[in-house]
């Protein structure tokens, strides 16, 4: 039977990266970066189609391998450092419409780059999004208040100036306005209609979807995937 709500997951997963050579397939706690959500998104109660877009011939057959459904081999000139996600996202989307007439209620973005986001995590942030109006759903971790805007300093002539004015008597860290930040995003998840009508992945109704520091490391470099592996390491240890 299928679920009344189409829900399409996209893996991207380009061959290049900057910070760490070949990084979706760098090896994490003894398996490739990218399988980590490849069994986050298999591990989801909601997503009717899992799909790759990828540039990069050895992580296509691998996600092969993980029966991984592979409908394209992505153009090059949307695998450079510089290509929006949008128009990674628009060119899947648009592919399986004009091939296949699939349109999807939702679509989810799942980026190799979060190991430690989990098929929960994925059920949790789509079920907030398909219970409400919203256009779309992010995940986010509370900024650190070391890094709130408001203990954030700018350096001008030589000398430091704070980057927001606030009131001296109030830096204190209960005191101070709670900022959010994307974790990666880990979960980027937002209606067809939003992707179309509003060429966005946010439009103007952005649910929240909160989670921990320790699950919203985002694997960017070397120290990040240390970070990862003794996360993993203490996860498994229970």
């Amino acid at each position: 039977m299928r679920q009344e709500k189409e829900i399409l997951a996209i893996i991207p997963a380009r061959g290049g990266s900057k910070g760490i050579y070949r990084k979706n397939l760098a090896q994490l706690f003894g398996k490739p970066l990218i399988q980590y959500t490849i069994d986050a998104g298999k591990g989801s109660r909601l997503i009717s189609r899992l799909i790759l877009s990828s540039d990069d011939d050895e992580i296509i057959e691998y996600c092969k391998v993980q029966g991984i459904e592979i409908p394209f081999k992505r153009p090059k000139e949307l695998a450079q450092d510089d290509t929006p996600m949008i128009d990674v996202i628009k060119h899947t989307v648009y592919f399986f419409e004009e091939r296949e007439s699939y349109i999807p209620h939702y679509i989810v973005i799942l980026q190799p780059t979060s190991p430690l986001r989990t098929s929960i995590h994925i059920d949790e942030a789509l079920g907030a999004l398909i219970n409400s109006d919203a256009d779309s759903i992010v995940s986010v971790m509370e900024v650190p208040h070391q890094f709130n805007p408001y203990s954030v300093m700018k350096r001008e002539k030589g000398y430091l100036e704070l980057f927001l004015p606030y009131d001296e008597r109030k830096n204190l860290r209960h005191l101070k306005p709670k900022f959010y930040a994307r974790n990666g995003a880990a979960i980027y998840a937002f209606t067809y209609k939003c992707l179309v009508d509003k060429d966005s992945i946010y439009g103007e109704k952005i649910l929240p979807y909160f989670m921990g520091r320790e699950e919203s490391v985002d694997i960017d470099s070397v120290f990040d995937l240390q970070q990862a592996e003794i996360l993993l390491k203490n996860k498994q240890k229970g």
